[in-house]
């Protein structure tokens, strides 16, 4: 069975991988096609589309967005953008790359001034991104012996409801699902239970699919059986196509391995011939 992953992160973003490898790795695999899909950048992916002819492997020029509606975060992965359009993107996520910086800066301020010493120059040393973001910033507070680990690191330092980050402002969720279809590509919901309840996603979906969205992730790597069952039965009634990822990180996640998330994702080819149907991609 041809097998694909439609969601991941290299060092543009917050993973440990280069472009140029996660093809590499995606071969090793056996994935017959992989989708680049760094958080507000498309930066990594002339690499990657150039690593890709050159292994003969199917590459899918992505980006996932970072958007919010009512307050509440969702993440949109634009797939299959035409490479006229990065620089359009770019431009379209220059404010939120601004509300990152801001965020940053007063996070590293309020952590400094908790008496756990780390430096913006520090961080911003662990990404090829424009910004970095809190899985950076947990590895900086690891390797100065602040946390033993990532994860603990988030949950004494980094949450969002009493930690020291303040998120910083989001892209309208509606509006940038407008912006992927009116530039050619594809747009789906990325991993929406892993931020929000069935009573939220069912709420959220009637202003995404009016906005033109075309299909949302039913196999992710910590979604559940239930989950599943769950996304898939929205997928059927919004008549939307289904959509997978790992979102491999590399060590940044290093539980999450590419194509088969935690050792148990299978995700079919048919997701991303049929996504690709959807845009504007060469056939």
């Amino acid at each position: 069975m041809k097998t694909c992953d439609l969601h991941c992160h290299s060092t543009f973003s917050d993973g440990s991988l280069t472009p140029t490898e996660i093809v590499a790795l995606a071969k090793q695999q056996g994935l017959s096609a992989v989708a680049l899909t760094d958080h507000n950048t498309t930066k990594g992916l002339a690499e990657f589309m150039q690593a890709g002819e050159s292994a003969g492997l199917e590459t899918v020029a992505g980006c996932e967005f970072s958007t919010e509606i009512d307050g509440s975060e969702l993440h949109i992965l634009g797939l299959f953008m035409p490479q006229e359009t990065w620089v359009e993107i770019e431009d379209y996520v220059e404010l939120l790359h601004m509300a990152k910086h801001h965020s940053n800066e007063k996070l590293i301020e309020r952590l400094c001034e908790g008496g756990y010493g780390i430096t913006y120059e520090e961080i911003a040393a662990l990404t090829d991104a424009d910004e970095f973001n809190r899985a950076h910033v947990a590895r900086a507070l690891v390797a100065r012996g602040y946390a033993s680990s990532v994860e603990e690191a988030f949950k004494k330092f980094l949450r969002t409801d009493g930690g020291f980050y303040t998120p910083a402002r989001k892209l309208g969720a509606a509006a940038t699902v407008r912006f992927i279809k009116s530039n050619g590509g594809v747009a789906v919901w990325a991993h929406s239970f892993f931020q929000h309840e069935k009573s939220e996603v069912a709420s959220i979906l009637p202003v995404l699919v009016k906005a033109g969205l075309d299909g949302m992730e039913t196999l992710y790597s910590t979604f559940t059986p239930e989950q599943t069952e769950a996304a898939k039965a929205f997928v059927k009634q919004y008549n939307l196509h289904e959509s997978g990822g790992s979102d491999f990180h590399g060590a940044a996640k290093p539980d999450i391995q590419l194509g088969v998330g935690r050792g148990n994702l299978c995700i079919p080819y048919a997701f991303y011939e049929k996504l690709r149907g959807k845009s504007h991609f060469p056939k």
